[in-house]
């Protein structure tokens, strides 16, 4: 259910990357001796976008894990959704906190640099590596989907949930780069307006599963949640060791 919702994250927030990667994947430099060739550097693009979210994953999702060990389990997963879901209902708490020109984001010139440098180069090696540029530029997004990867709880859970969330945004952002801009304006708003349900159910999904309400897949009870540190078959005899 996580992981679906992850997919389903990266799908409808796909809309949403129309308006701010758009113009990147629409200015990728694509080979163009082939639709074969374009389809595969469209992918090796995104594919690029994926490892940079999933390493994301991978590091928020060891913050979870650190957070797990000091015994938070379920407060972990409660306070990650209620974030997610409070991001959507006051919205104007989260607005203007970060300027993407300083502090942790003051990185972000350098980055838009590196990626004009790729775009005057026409190879795989430059779509890949603008892919996993591309990863690393602010998106309000990005961070809903780090929320969820911190939620997680592993490292390993984390950088699969911010894969499957890339993966999730692959459909749009390859057929942007191979056709163009099809979708209207007017369409792609009326399906953008799906992006903060979609947030809330995620968000209330990883509150569910925090509360261990007994609910199958949706919130299992805290023993199921819990990973033995070691399993110690108690039926077979201990060996003597004073003969």
């Amino acid at each position: 259910m996580v992981y679906l919702s992850a997919l389903t994250l990266g799908l409808i927030g796909s809309f949403h990357c129309v308006g701010m990667c758009g113009p990147i994947a629409l200015a990728i430099p694509l080979k163009t001796s082939s639709w074969l060739a374009r389809i595969t550097g469209g992918l090796i693009y995104n594919i690029g976008r994926a490892i940079t979210y999933a390493l994301m994953g991978i590091v928020f999702g060891l913050l979870g894990r650190g957070l797990v060990m000091s015994g938070f389990q379920q407060w972990v997963s409660v306070i990650m959704g209620a974030i997610m879901i409070l991001s959507v209902v006051t919205p104007s708490l989260y607005k203007n906190r970060f300027n993407a020109e300083k502090g942790i984001f003051s990185f972000v010139g350098k980055v838009k640099l590196s990626l004009g440098k790729l775009f005057t180069q026409r190879s795989y090696g430059s779509l890949f590596l603008i892919g996993l540029l591309n990863g690393l530029l602010p998106c309000g997004l990005v961070y809903v989907a780090i929320a969820a990867a911190i939620a997680t709880g592993s490292s390993v859970g984390g950088g699969l949930f911010m894969f499957i969330f890339g993966l999730g945004t692959l459909p749009m952002m390859l057929a942007i780069s191979l056709i163009g801009n099809l979708i209207t304006l007017e369409l792609r708003k009326k399906i953008t307006r799906l992006i903060p349900y979609a947030i809330v159910f995620i968000g209330i999904l990883f509150v569910l599963r925090g509360l261990s309400l007994g609910i199958p897949f949706l919130s299992p009870p805290e023993k199921a949640m819990t990973v033995p540190t070691e399993q110690v078959d108690v039926t077979k005899p201990k060996p003597d060791c004073c003969h």
